[in-house]
């Protein structure tokens, strides 16, 4: 009603409550429809199969409760009323989810159910309660940041992870906007706990949801196409980039999901970071937690673009993002923001906003392959994550090095490869990058074992796994010299610290690789692999040895 005060959205008052004009909803539906052609949407049908799916998980993990108690002696009256409940966050419950989405999936148990009864009982369980074939890979991460199991269930990816609650029973009702539920979680919990707190939170905090969620799609699909989305490696993830979205949305409160997006690029290209951003203030609580506070804790002070989830205890979901990744994550906001003008202007189309990135093709000229390789299957998938969840720590590490690099870029996907080989000369090669002994064929299983525990096959030759990373590598202007061995060195001391390395099973190596050098199988149909280029001969200084770089040769 006229005369009624207008709701604030947010830390500050809207910029504009204007109502979108006709041709910002043409451009809306512009918008929705490239969306569309995009595969950004999921059939109705694969919706209902991801609900099938989550409603077995959540009758898993009522019988996982229950067999828990069991096994501890627990009384049948405590056993039957016990519960356990599931629930989604991320993308999922945000509703940004696509074809190939994976549902991020929480597990809440009550208080006799602990983590190690998660990782020993429930794969089990849901082995059990399933038909065959329904779990094509199931992968245990105890060590993770956030212990996690990570399942292919019916050609649907679930990330599963778990916390205990200090209850005696969790009903199916249970809210976990309750925050008297922290009571007693450790880090690990409260960071369990949180994803669905905050994607709710998220939520409640936008005016429009229908309008804040065609424009996550936007942004979230042009951070993908662009190589700058995942927090591993030092990207804002899909929270974080959500949140500012959402943000936006507080500005704009009744625009149309192109004006949001519009609004996005400039506004964002142009913060003045480390200032935070955040969609509501900070709230204090109980139990004595950590909320975020770059005045009370250096830790926080040292984060460079700081986006603050609105849940509490309130942390930053950006807390990876280094002097490099925030370099190429402004560029690409600047270069989003001309494709915009030239759409409101009617020079280009939402097309020209998703292509694909040229991180291989165009952007650099040396690289930096970070491989990983085990001698089984399952050795690689745990190896592999790991070593994943710490190539952010080689960036930053040549960041903060006098190492004449300018930029250093991870690429934010991993190339897995399977290789088969006659020998160890052979096998040397693979773990340093090579890929003459690659296959594409799946390998069978065989059964065999070779001495050092890995997978030989009937011929006599053995398989081995590599995943690998590429970091691109800019130089400063007028470097004469590369010196990373500092940072390699340290990257490899980390990465080899982790409890399960075992030197005959897994190995790890930092390869320098010229553009022309790169894999075949890095490029999509149409793009252009570079090539080398003859040079006229000149009488220059001999070249420093890969041992004085700090990386491998690649054989």
């Amino acid at each position: 009603m006229d005369g009624q005060p207008t709701r604030q959205w947010g830390l500050t008052t809207a910029i504009s409550t204007a109502l979108p004009t006709e041709k910002e909803l043409e451009l809306n539906a512009q918008l929705i429809e490239e969306l569309k052609r995009q595969n950004n949407f999921e059939p109705q049908e694969a919706t209902d199969r991801r609900v099938e799916v989550l409603n077995r998980f959540q009758k898993v993990a009522e019988e996982f409760v229950r067999v828990v108690g069991k096994a501890k002696g627990l009384s049948q009256s405590v056993i039957d009323n016990a519960g356990g409940k599931i629930f989604t966050f991320g993308s999922y419950r945000l509703g940004v989810y696509g074809p190939g989405s994976d549902i991020d999936t929480l597990i809440v148990a009550p208080k006799h159910v602990v983590m190690a009864d998660f990782f020993t009982h429930f794969p089990p369980i849901l082995e059990r309660m399933s038909n065959p074939g329904d779990i094509e890979e199931l992968t245990a991460v105890p060590d993770a940041h956030v212990p996690i199991i990570k399942i292919e269930y019916s050609g649907i990816s679930i990330d599963l992870i778990f916390v205990s609650l200090a209850l005696s029973a969790i009903p199916l009702n249970l809210d976990l906007t309750d925050k008297s539920l922290l009571r007693g979680l450790d880090d690990k919990g409260m960071r369990s706990v949180n994803g669905t707190r905050v994607t709710d939170e998220v939520l409640s905090l936008v005016p429009q949801i229908k309008t804040f969620r065609h424009a996550t799609r936007t942004i979230k699909l042009w951070a993908q196409r662009r190589g700058i989305y995942g927090n591993v490696f030092g990207f804002p993830g899909g929270i974080a980039w959500a949140m500012l979205v959402a943000r936006i949305c507080q500005l704009y409160p009744m625009a149309s999901g192109a004006t949001v997006v519009s609004k996005f690029f400039p506004l964002m290209a142009s913060w003045p970071w480390p200032r935070p951003v955040m969609l509501k203030n900070i709230e204090e609580g109980p139990f004595g937690l950590k909320v975020w506070n770059p005045q009370l804790y250096g830790s926080d002070r040292q984060h460079l673009m700081p986006i603050i989830t609105p849940a509490f205890p309130s942390m930053c979901a950006t807390h990876n993002i280094t002097h490099s990744t925030k370099s190429i994550i402004i560029r690409e906001l600047e270069r989003g923001k001309d494709i915009i003008n030239g759409i409101f202007a009617g020079k280009k189309a939402w097309k020209d906003l998703f292509e694909r990135h040229s991180f291989f093709t165009l952007s650099y000229k040396y690289y930096l392959s970070v491989v990983s390789a085990s001698r089984t299957k399952e050795a690689q998938n745990r190896w592999s994550g790991w070593v994943q969840s710490k190539v952010r720590i080689l960036v930053k590490g040549i960041d903060e090095s006098e190492a004449g690099v300018q930029c250093a870029h991870p690429f934010v996907k991993a190339f897995d490869r399977v290789h088969r080989c006659k020998d160890e000369t052979e096998v040397e090669r693979v773990v340093q990058g090579n890929q003459d002994y690659q296959i594409s064929e799946p390998v069978p299983e065989s059964g065999n074992e070779v001495a050092n525990g890995g997978e030989a096959n009937g011929d006599g030759t053995q398989i081995i796994y590599t995943t690998t990373h590429y970091v691109g590598i800019e130089l400063q202007e007028g470097a004469k010299q590369l010196d990373i061995s500092f940072p390699v060195a340290e990257f490899k001391r980390v990465v080899t610290e982790w409890k399960d390395y075992d030197p005959d099973m897994n190995s790890i190596r930092v390869v320098h690789t010229r553009n022309y050098d790169l894999p075949a199988d890095l490029f999509e149909p149409g793009e252009t692999r570079p090539t080398r280029t003859k040079k006229a001969k000149s009488h220059k200084t001999a070249k420093r040895s890969f041992a004085e770089t700090g990386m491998d040769s690649l054989c």
